[in-house]
């Protein structure tokens, strides 16, 4: 063995070594996040700030059997969902909110952590998470309003945060909705520069509602001004806000709303009497494209179409005899669609 071979036979087995030694990269994780308004998900304990339908014992026959009922198809639609971070909408209780985690904690499926809003409204916002939560928040819009949830999460030692809304319905004008926009823009407003975080659930207004709401006088008492779109600033120089828009914002907070990753035929989760709407949305930072921390995954959102969510091409809600007003009928899930989006963590 000439000595020419035997230095690079060295060099050779010196450098696996070092490989070996090294180990491999650590992966990124990936996991994913949802939103879904389970409709009135009451449990069989009387408070009195339940809606009259939901009073156990009512005429519209809400009792404990009925509340198991609902309890389990909620289960099963999470299940549908699939998803490692589910935020909820439409929780009326600590005691609601377990009775579900019941039926999720099987070896199959596990939630082992919770958060419920602690504003006390007849429905609140909640989450159910695999990741570990480490700190959460009631945002109150005003007396007698529902909170926005806010929960920061830890994901392999990385921080998100993720505010979970229901505002104000359409049974009421814009005006109503401007406060829960403007309580969630102050508190964004007050994260640290470059924050992970998401803002979803239900807002009662639409990806695009500047456009949809102008017209209709009913709404728009705010001349033209709009809380999802310019109170948050999901606008930008009466353009929505793209991800060249987003990346181009380094000195102003934007949110771009994922509906607009979708085709438009497809930017609805809700069903308004043939109207199909979108008041489940999911916002990101410009911060979850910067490489670094936690990263939304690109082209990843959508709304969940499982079969069980329609029955003869409806989305199949929660059923109730006298179109929707009358007796609890033991069957359906909600008049929402779930959304989800993918998200990873840097290595």
């Amino acid at each position: 063995m000439n000595r020419l071979f035997q230095r690079r036979l060295i060099s050779i087995i010196s450098l696996l070594v070092i490989v070996a030694c090294s180990g491999p990269a650590p992966a990124a994780r990936t996991f994913t996040l949802a939103s879904y308004n389970v409709e009135n998900l009451f449990d069989a304990v009387y408070d009195g700030t339940e809606y009259d339908d939901y009073v156990p014992g009512s005429t519209q026959g809400w009792n404990k059997k009925m509340a198991d009922i609902k309890t389990a198809n909620t289960a099963e639609a999470i299940g549908a969902i699939n998803a490692d971070i589910v935020c909820l909408q439409e929780v009326e209780s600590k005691i609601a909110l377990k009775n579900l985690l019941t039926r999720l904690n099987t070896p199959k499926q596990r939630y082992p952590f919770y958060a419920i809003a602690q504003t006390p409204t007849p429905v609140r916002c909640a989450l159910v998470s695999t990741f570990p939560i480490v700190h959460t928040q009631d945002i109150v819009p005003g007396e007698g309003q529902r909170a926005i949830l806010k929960a920061v999460l830890s994901i392999d030692k990385k921080h998100l945060t993720v505010f979970i809304c229901h505002w104000k319905s359409k049974s009421g004008p814009e005006s109503r909705r401007i406060p829960y926009a403007a309580a969630l823009r102050k508190a964004i407003e007050k994260l640290p520069p470059n924050t992970d975080f998401v803002i979803t659930g239900d807002f009662n207004a639409n990806y695009n509602e500047h456009q949809t709401f102008a017209d209709v006088a009913r709404f728009n008492d705010t001349q033209g001004v709009t809380g999802i779109n310019h109170v948050i600033k999901t606008l930008h120089n009466d353009a929505l806000v793209d991800e060249k828009i987003l990346a181009d914002s380094r000195n102003e907070l934007l949110l771009y709303n994922l509906w607009l990753e979708l085709p438009e035929y497809r930017r609805w989760s809700y069903n308004f009497f043939g109207k199909k709407e979108s008041p489940d949305n999911m916002l990101v930072p410009r911060s979850l494209y910067d490489k670094k921390g936690i990263d939304y995954v690109d082209n990843s959102f959508d709304r969940v179409h499982a079969d069980l969510f329609f029955d003869n091409n409806r989305v199949y809600r929660w059923q109730r005899a006298d179109r929707g007003k009358g007796r609890h009928l033991g069957k359906g899930y909600s008049d929402h669609l779930p959304i989800r989006a993918t998200f990873t963590t840097s290595p």
